[in-house]
């Protein structure tokens, strides 16, 4: 359709708390760079902070018959509306999602994740779309309206690794149990699970509780062994006075909260629904307990993320360490490298020995526990036992941690994958992968394929 002047229904999607001022920044230089294309453009020119203003927008772009949807992803957002979106209309979809600058600061955007969820719910959907990761300013924005270049999903192949070793591992996940702590969020189809279809796969059980059950557990924590995490937990970690005491007490007692669990339920795993209730209804972040959990070999998948503690138990077993549930947050080609993050909740052992561990609070929700530190440099693998695009495989990748500062508040790394960034980046996208990966430190990718050989998974390499 080259030189035919499109009409393209714009879409700009964002949420309150990430930082608004510079989201609207990048909104500007979005919209001009679409002006320049001169296309005409409709729609609002103002972030959509939730379902009812995204509605009133599509309601008045649907009556104008758009050629294209471009759906601009600001800020992360979950995919509901983007669901929403891709159901009410029936022509090209493409969304555009916009980078941020590694400063060492709060994540202000998290943009990048709002693209992997869309894409994996879009994917579970059976709905191509073509997509965009690239600053206002960078060439290239034609591509997104050309009917042909539309996302093509990365086919699983079987596996030829000899099945014997990855009998073990699979016989290790025989068993194991996970406690599901409330529901995963609206959205955050990544998280969804279905317990027959694991316990087939792997062997493992889920039991479900309320997050009303650790909250009142926590509560309910003598004050003596409170007192004994807190000090222990100063062995490790600095920075513990600056936080508010009575939040970071509020949060150490989620560990207790936990190790009551584990011990009465013979739980291996936890995946708890860590937001927003543990801090609008609790009152202290569960991010902390999540990384002393996963020090301790009880993996927290954070989000009530089923297959992520799966995929966890799975990699501990494999590597016989730790392991942290990442977050992909951030993929540069000029760089070759991409980021991995969360709030706040690596194991410690995973710190960057030249740096401090610090406690610190939660960027959006402003209360603590979080650690805070770089990961430490070395060869770290990844994995994900995923459901994407509806049907199940092992996701695997390689990589090496480089020793960079930090790029973002929290627990994060830089790492250089097998691949070029570049390539890691459509092959995430384009597979519909789930935003969370299992990282464990050492290469244990031979073992892992064995395990899909002998769990009859096909794989997709990173």
């Amino acid at each position: 359709m080259s030189g035919e002047v499109l009409t393209i229904g714009v879409l700009p999607l964002g949420r309150p708390t990430f930082d608004v001022a510079y989201a609207e920044q990048m909104l500007a230089g979005m919209l001009d760079d679409l002006k320049a294309t001169g296309h005409r453009l409709i729609g609002p020119q103002t972030l959509l902070m939730d379902a009812a203003s995204t509605q009133a927008a599509m309601a008045g772009i649907a009556d104008e018959k758009p050629d294209r949807i471009l759906i601009l992803q600001v800020t992360f957002t979950d995919a509901a509306m983007t669901c929403r979106i891709a159901e009410s209309f029936g022509q090209p979809l493409a969304i555009w999602a916009v980078p941020e600058p590694r400063l060492g600061g709060r994540l202000r955007l998290n943009a990048f994740c709002g693209l992997n969820l869309a894409s994996h719910a879009l994917g579970l959907r059976g709905r191509l779309f073509s997509w965009r990761y690239a600053a206002p300013g960078a060439p290239g924005l034609e591509t997104l309206f050309a009917a042909a270049r539309m996302s093509v999903p990365l086919m699983a192949a079987p596996g030829d690794a000899d099945p014997e070793p990855g009998r073990a591992l699979l016989e290790g996940l025989r068993g194991k149990a996970i406690a599901r702590i409330g529901q995963h969020p609206d959205g955050f189809d990544t998280c969804a699970y279905d317990a027959t279809q694991l316990a087939a796969l792997t062997g493992i059980t889920v039991s479900g509780y309320e997050l009303s059950e650790l909250f009142s557990r926590a509560l309910a924590a003598p004050d003596v062994d409170a007192d004994a995490l807190r000090a222990k937990t100063a062995e490790s970690l600095t920075n513990l006075d600056a936080v508010d005491q009575s939040e970071l007490d509020r949060s150490l007692r989620l560990k207790l909260a936990l190790d009551a669990m584990r011990a009465e339920g013979g739980f291996d795993a936890f995946a708890i629904r860590c937001w927003p209730e543990t801090f609008t209804d609790y009152g202290g972040a569960v991010c902390g307990p999540a990384s002393m959990m996963g020090e301790g070999r009880v993996p927290c998948a954070c989000e009530a993320d089923v297959y992520g503690a799966a995929t966890q138990l799975l990699l501990q077993g494999a590597s016989d360490q730790p392991v942290f549930l990442v977050d992909l947050v951030d993929l540069d080609a000029d760089d070759d490298t991409g980021v991995v993050w969360h709030c706040g909740q690596a194991p410690v052992s995973m710190a960057d020995p030249d740096a401090v561990a610090r406690a610190t609070i939660h960027t959006n929700r402003k209360m603590p526990l979080l650690f805070e530190f770089p990961l430490k440099p070395g060869v770290v693998t990844f994995a994900r036992l995923s459901q994407a695009r509806g049907s199940h495989s092992l996701i695997l990748g390689r990589g090496e941690m480089l020793k960079r500062a930090m790029a973002f508040t929290g627990t994060s790394g830089v790492v250089r994958f097998e691949r070029p960034a570049g390539e890691v980046l459509m092959r995430v996208i384009d597979s519909g992968l789930e935003h969370h990966m299992a990282l464990a430190y050492g290469d244990h990718v031979a073992r892992l394929e064995s395990f899909a050989v002998a769990a009859g998974l096909p794989v997709i390499h990173l």
